[in-house]
């Protein structure tokens, strides 16, 4: 048998020893890999732009296919009605009479400083007995006050209005300019927005509004964006109107894009392309062939797989995402081989090195 100095054992060893950790480094490297998705339960670009079809018919559609239900909107809700007056309302009242400037100033004097509250159904005016108010319409008190001054008084002139409502008006509450907004029968959504200055940039599809306790079925990003009168119903007395911040819908883009990152969905939906442009695009290393979009619940997800080729010649609407969805663009198969030497480059440069100072130091 041929005996080997320690010097010959060493660099003999060397090749095998390089070979095992170069294998078990493959070995850690392949299991930790993380490629596209390749489960039965994948759907294709078809699927999905079936579902970008519901998407696409706004946010209670997008409430189904998170698997929330909504009732449709009623059509009585659209309808106006008779406004009247309730307890503890403020009312404005103001006379016009030729010669009678001293009832005309009292009048306006105290309507200026206080107003006319409604006290147990009942106003109080100077000059005249108490007048019951409380469940009639503004023209109809204004002809009771004025009918009851008409019995002392001449040619006078009584005007109503509301100066304040204490349980008959709209609250909001999160993005707006206005905490409240007084309702009369016939304001509508429209207009309540409009007044409490809601801006561009707020997620109307995470705002909401509530009467009574209950949701209300409607969806202020057609009525505001799309001009959609179907959503425009009339306002009572007690509801509630919560609008979002930007943040408060958004989705993931990850994988091998530029940059990864969440985007806000203001409006509860954005275009595949859309997002693959916020995200930078996908550079040389990711696999155009293998977008895929993560939809859903995390232990029972729903997964579609796209390519290149859909993004750039599917229209925008036909490709939607929307809250919660994850984008994932894999990476080349080369780029997980390039990453993997890369990470072993220090590993040979090391070995190398002990190699060569233990062949020079220990044994010359």
């Amino acid at each position: 048998m041929k005996t080997l100095i320690p010097s010959q054992f060493f660099q003999a060893q060397l090749p095998r020893f390089l070979c095992g950790i170069f294998g078990l480094a493959l070995l850690v490297a392949t299991a930790s890999c993380s490629g596209p998705y390749m489960g039965k339960d994948l759907f294709g670009a078809d699927e999905f732009v079936l579902d970008s079809y519901k998407i696409r018919e706004g946010k209670f559609s997008i409430l189904e296919l998170e698997g929330k239900c909504a009732e449709e909107l009623e059509d009585e809700l659209l309808d106006e009605y008779q406004d009247r007056i309730h307890e503890d309302d403020v009312l404005q009242i103001a006379l016009y009479h030729p010669k009678r400037e001293d009832i005309v100033e009292a009048v306006a004097r105290i309507g200026a400083a206080v107003g006319y509250r409604v006290v147990e159904g009942k106003i109080y005016l100077p000059d005249l007995s108490p007048i019951c108010v409380a469940g009639l319409t503004l023209e109809e008190a204004r002809q009771q006050i004025q009918h009851c001054y008409l019995e002392q008084i001449k040619d006078l002139e009584v005007f109503v209005t509301y100066k304040e409502r204490i349980l008959r008006k709209v609250e909001l509450a999160g993005m707006v300019a206005i905490s409240s907004v007084p309702v009369d029968g016939k304001i509508r959504l429209f207009d309540v927005l409009s007044k409490a200055r809601v801006p561009p940039e707020a997620n109307l599809f995470k705002s909401y509004m509530v009467r009574e306790g209950v949701l209300v079925s409607v969806d202020l990003y057609k009525l505001l964006k799309e001009g959609d009168m179907s959503q425009n119903i009339v306002m009572r007395g007690g509801d509630k109107i919560y609008i979002a911040e930007p943040s408060a819908a958004s989705l993931m883009v990850m994988g091998e894009v530029a940059r990864e990152r969440s985007l806000n969905l203001p409006h509860g939906f954005m275009s595949l392309r859309h997002a693959l442009a916020e995200a930078g695009g996908i550079p040389y290393t990711g696999d155009k062939s293998y977008i895929q979009v993560i939809r859903g619940n995390i232990t029972r997800p729903k997964i579609y797989t796209l390519s290149w080729e859909h993004v750039i010649h599917l229209p925008n609407d036909s490709l939607l995402l929307m809250p919660g969805d994850i984008v994932y663009v894999a990476s080349k198969p080369i780029t997980e081989w390039n990453r993997f030497v890369s990470q072993l480059l220090p590993s040979f440069t090391t070995i190398d090195f002990v190699s060569k100072q233990y062949g020079g130091w220990f044994f010359p």
